[in-house]
Order: C-alpha cells, then sequence, then structure tokens
C-alpha cells in the first residue's frame, strides 16, 4: 500500500471541503492552544456519539470487527449504569477499507453530519495518519486503536491524536532478544508493502542491530497477498536462523501456513515477528510451536478488570476476546472515562483529562498516556504460539515488559 504524501492528503482534504490548520506544544508537551469558553453541553438524554474507523473489507478484517466488539461491550457497561452525564453512548462504524480516501470521506461524514463527539480506531498506519490530520483540523479527539507506526506520536504527533497502540518500536525491543534467544541472531525478513510493514521492519532491525544480530536477506510483498510459496522457498535457501514476518492479518495467515507446508521447522528455521493475535496458532494446526510473537494482551492475563473484560465479551459475542477486543474495549473505556472527569465532550477539556493520566490498563502495571506526545505506555507482552488452545489463548506467556522499559530505547521525537 502506497504512502500518502501530506500534498496528497491536503487534496483530498480539499474534496471534502476543508483546510488544515496546525497547533503548537510547549516544549513540555502541554499544547499552547487555549480553549475558548466550553460550548454548552447538550440537554440530558441527548445521546454522546463515538465514531470508529476500522478496515472491515481488507486483509485485517477479521481482526477489525474485534476492534467494534471490543468497543461494544465497554460502551453498553456504562449504558447499563445510566450513560455519562445522564446522556447514553452511541457508537457509529464505518469500514474504511485500508484506504485513506475512503477513510477521510467515512470520517468526514462522521464529523459532518453524525456530529460525532470522539473519533476512534484504525489499523493501517497511513490511515491513521490522514485521520490524524482531519481530527485536528475539526478539533476532534482521536484515539488510534490499533496502528503502530511511531510516526504517530513522532515527527507527525498532534495535539488531538492520543495513541492506545503500543509502536513499533516498544513491540520490537520487546519481542526481539526473545526470537533471537530461542532461534539465534541471523534472520530473513520478510515484509508487507504497507506503512506498517515498513515500520515493524524498521523497528525489528534495529532493535536486531542492537542486540548483535544481521538481517542475512528481505523480501517485500504486496499488502494482500495470498502465495507466500516463493518468497519462503528464497528465505530456505538463505539458511536464516529465523524467519520474521512484518505482516498482519491473512496476510501473516497465509505466510505462517505457507512456512507450514515448506516445513521449515525441519531445517531449524524459527518464525516470528513483531506483533502476533490469536490466529498466529490456527494456521499451523497442532505443531509444536508457532512461533514467537509480540503480543498486546492476553487472556490468561489475571487481573479483576482483565477478568471482568474477558466475561463481557464472552456474554455479548460468545467468544473469548482477542488482543484487538481489547483495544477497542480499552480505548474506550478511556474516552468514556475522561469524558466523566471532564463532565463534557469539548475536545480541548477532553485533551486536558487523557494527556499524562494513570489508569488500569487491565494488565499487571498500571497504564498512561505520556503527556508529551499521548502514546499510551502499557505492559507489552511476548509469547510462544501452538496450534492448540493452551487454557485461554493459544500462548505461552514468555515474559511481561513494562511501558517504560519496552520505550527506553525508543523516546519520540514529537516536535511538531
Amino acid at each position: 500500500m502506497r504512502r500518502v504524501t501530506r500534498r496528497q492528503f491536503f487534496q483530498f482534504s480539499a474534496l471534502a471541503g476543508t483546510t488544515l490548520a496546525f497547533s503548537r506544544w510547549t516544549p513540555s508537551g502541554r499544547s499552547l492552544f487555549e480553549p475558548s469558553a466550553f460550548a454548552a453541553e447538550p440537554p440530558r438524554g441527548e445521546p454522546i456519539t463515538i465514531g470508529i474507523l476500522d478496515p472491515l473489507s481488507s486483509p485485517y478484517k477479521t481482526s477489525s470487527i474485534h476492534d467494534i466488539h471490543g468497543a461494544t461491550v465497554a460502551l453498553e457497561m456504562y449504558n447499563k449504569r445510566g450513560g455519562i452525564l445522564g446522556r447514553p453512548v452511541t457508537l457509529i462504524d464505518a469500514d474504511d477499507a485500508s484506504n485513506v480516501q475512503t477513510a477521510i470521506a467515512a470520517a468526514t461524514k462522521m464529523i459532518k453530519e453524525n456530529h460525532v463527539d470522539v473519533l476512534m480506531g484504525t489499523f493501517n498506519g497511513d490511515v491513521a495518519l490522514a485521520i490524524a490530520d482531519l481530527a485536528k483540523q475539526h478539533n476532534k479527539l482521536f484515539m488510534v486503536t490499533g496502528a503502530h507506526d511511531p510516526e504517530l506520536t513522532g515527527s507527525h504527533c498532534n495535539s488531538h491524536t492520543f495513541v492506545f497502540m503500543p509502536n513499533a518500536r516498544m513491540m520490537s525491543h520487546a519481542v526481539v532478544p526473545h526470537i533471537a534467544k530461542a532461534y539465534g541472531t541471523k534472520w530473513y525478513m520478510i515484509t508487507a508493502d504497507t506503512v506498517d510493514g515498513r515500520s515493524a521492519r524498521q523497528a525489528m532491525t534495529d532493535a536486531l542491530r542492537a542486540y548483535g544480530g544481521t538481517v542475512i536477506g528481505e523480501a517485500t510483498t504486496p499488502f494482500g497477498a495470498t502465495d507466500f510459496t516463493n518468497v519462503l522457498t528464497d528465505a530456505k535457501a538463505a539458511k536464516p536462523n529465523a524467519v520474521v514476518l512484518n505482516l498482519y492479518g491473512w496476510d501473516l495467515v497465509n505466510a505462517l501456513k505457507a512456512y507450514t507446508k515448506l516445513e521449515l521447522v525441519k531445517d531449524e528455521i524459527g518464525v516470528g515477528g513483531m506483533i502476533g493475535g490469536e490466529q498466529i496458532g490456527r494456521p499451523l494446526g497442532y505443531a509444536n510451536n508457532a512461533g514467537i510473537w509480540g503480543l498486546i494482551w492476553d487472556p490468561k492475563i489475571n487481573t479483576e478488570s482483565s477478568k471482568r473484560f474477558i466475561q463481557g465479551v464472552i456474554d455479548k459475542y460468545n467468544h473469548t476476546p482477542t488482543s484487538r477486543c481489547y483495544l477497542g474495549y480499552a480505548a474506550m473505556m478511556q474516552i468514556l472515562e475522561a469524558v466523566q472527569r471532564a463532565g463534557t465532550t469539548n475536545s480541548d477539556a477532553l485533551i486536558k483529562a487523557l494527556a499524562g493520566y494513570e489508569f488500569d490498563g487491565l494488565k499487571e502495571s498500571r497504564s498512561y498516556f505520556r503527556a508529551a506526545d499521548h502514546q499510551c505506555m502499557q505492559d507489552v507482552l511476548v509469547g510462544q504460539a501452538y496450534g492448540k488452545e493452551l487454557g485461554l489463548g493459544h500462548y505461552q506467556i514468555l515474559a511481561t515488559v513494562s511501558g517504560d522499559a519496552s520505550a527506553r530505547k525508543s523516546q519520540s521525537t514529537c516536535s511538531p
């Protein structure tokens, strides 16, 4: 998928009848934009509306519906308690199709026609970057749930965007030592031709080199590829210690199927990557293991809040939550709690309520939004995937790395 330049974004925005305005932050990370007097709140009973964008018709479609499931469970928990500020909460979802133009059109409709109070969601990095600009322009809070591109809280950061998803650098610093320890430090990388794939490749490469390892070969595959036989045949011939897959969604599933079919495990070539999900174990049938992966969340996390979340998803959708359910749920909870604390849906007040705020992220350590760039700092897990369930989920958890530890060598470059 081609990266959209800032000039192209302006063109897309122009089609929607928009112009872009930027704000500046102080060196401490606080916005220099001083909010005007808050607009009067709608009357009690008027719904608070959240708009969620997800790639429901792309290779990420299976994961993205779980983002909506998690967000819906959180929303309904609040509505059962009477909503927020005496108002019910509603959710409007739209398919961004992993396409910037489609996403901008859908988000613009949500803002102008549906009058959403907050935007959330997105998986693809270039989509998230474009919606971040659009949300800033329309003075709407945007909570990124699935995109991991470090630019969102780096060179492209802005005051209105918060990123719940751990970024690629955080994930990579957590998982690389475990892949290297299990298999060795000579890797062959296979990367999707997307912003997501490239950011994962860069982060994994940097972390591997810092660990003393080497990338001995690599290949790039089209977004939505279904046949990985040739590329994995080339990887096998290079004789690496491990094949690292900078892929996600159905791309990752199809690559793992080819890995199994070509029996790379018999040549002692391991497999793993920056991020995996509950789908990792299944493509490999009942093999002894299916590699080592960075994880956002796992149903074996034994906290009371995690247990409530699990039960809520089971009650509503009759399935065990996935990591993407977690992201939708936990991000929605933070949006709604911010509205409660602020006493308003005004975006400037919500930004102040979230920046630097520490909260229960359903994990062992507390989570918080870093004030300087709005990156959510939270535990990153590392797991070894198996082809059959180990209690809840498909992973043996190898490590839990705190957000601060995973970000120690990956500080933000936020400089708007």
